[in-house]
């Protein structure tokens, strides 16, 4: 089983991505949140703790998600290994398991609090599957499905900031609230991006087939220009200076203009791409530094 579950995760979780993803995610608003209320921030035992629970934890997201998504796979990725047998929904339930138990594991040795609120946003996830079934608007209409999926997402970014406050490295405030805004545009324009196109493939439910292209991407924009405000909000005080990082909405300005004057084709993923890691990486630096 360990040789099927790893292969599974390096076809299916793509380590240089969600790993990447999820250590700049924590790094980010751990950093932002504790800079924000004061000196400049250094992460601990405490911040790698958060870090690997939030990379289980999208693990054990992806691992769901291909037990929910498996009626659909056998018609449309008929190549995905749970279709083919290279790993059973059985083996990828247990891992589930042993995530949980090591995730819950960790997260005590911080707090109570903080084992909770990780649990909470594993359990929620849990919930989605038997809602799906029961629901065929949920499962078929793409913008519901979001709607109803996203919390997963931001409860992991309240596990963070909520650990932070029960460990009481910071306060519980309105800047709390306007970096879980930022978190969540960043992660919006991401996945809006990757679901806008001209066309819509066979087998693919994307965001512009119900919106339409141009809204589609009026609405993925829109979600690069509130991360934009979120920082300026919280970092314009700071001076000229700390507002630096927020070159890298040019990148989504830039892939908007090209998405819309190509009139074919899907969103340019490799600026949306470069947004999320130029955007986590300007906080990290703003957060490290005096």
């Amino acid at each position: 089983m360990p040789a099927r579950l790893g292969r599974f995760v390096l076809r299916r979780f793509r380590p240089h991505l969600y790993v990447t993803y999820g250590v700049l995610w924590v790094l980010a608003l751990e950093g932002s949140a504790v800079a924000a209320a004061g000196p400049a921030w250094r992460p601990s035992g405490a911040t790698w703790i958060r870090a690997v629970s939030v990379v289980l934890a999208l693990l054990f997201l992806r691992m769901l998600d291909e037990q929910k998504d498996l009626a659909h796979d056998r018609v449309h990725h008929p190549d995905r290994p749970l279709v083919t047998g290279a790993i059973t929904p059985a083996e990828l339930r247990g891992a589930m398991v042993a995530v949980t138990a090591v995730v819950t594991g960790l997260n005590a040795a911080l707090s109570a609090a903080a084992a909770l609120l990780v649990l909470a946003a594993l359990g929620y996830g849990l919930l989605l599957a038997p809602l799906e079934r029961l629901s065929p608007a949920v499962r078929d209409r793409p913008l519901l499905g979001l709607a109803v999926a996203y919390p997963v997402q931001l409860l992991l970014g309240v596990y963070v900031y909520g650990s932070l406050v029960a460990a009481g490295t910071v306060t519980a405030g309105w800047r709390g609230a306007a970096l879980l805004a930022l978190s969540a545009c960043v992660f919006l324009h991401f996945e809006f991006a990757r679901k806008t196109a001209w066309e819509a493939p066979p087998g693919t439910r994307p965001y512009s087939a119900a919106l339409g292209p141009r809204r589609a991407a009026a609405v993925t924009a829109a979600f690069a220009a509130g991360a934009l405000v979120c920082q300026v909000l919280l970092f314009a005080p700071r001076g000229p200076l700390a507002l630096l990082p927020c070159l890298a909405a040019v990148l989504p300005a830039l892939a908007t203009r090209r998405f819309l004057a190509a009139g074919r084709g899907g969103w340019p993923m490799p600026a949306a791409i470069a947004f999320v890691v130029a955007t986590h990486l300007g906080l990290v630096l703003r957060a490290v530094l005096p």
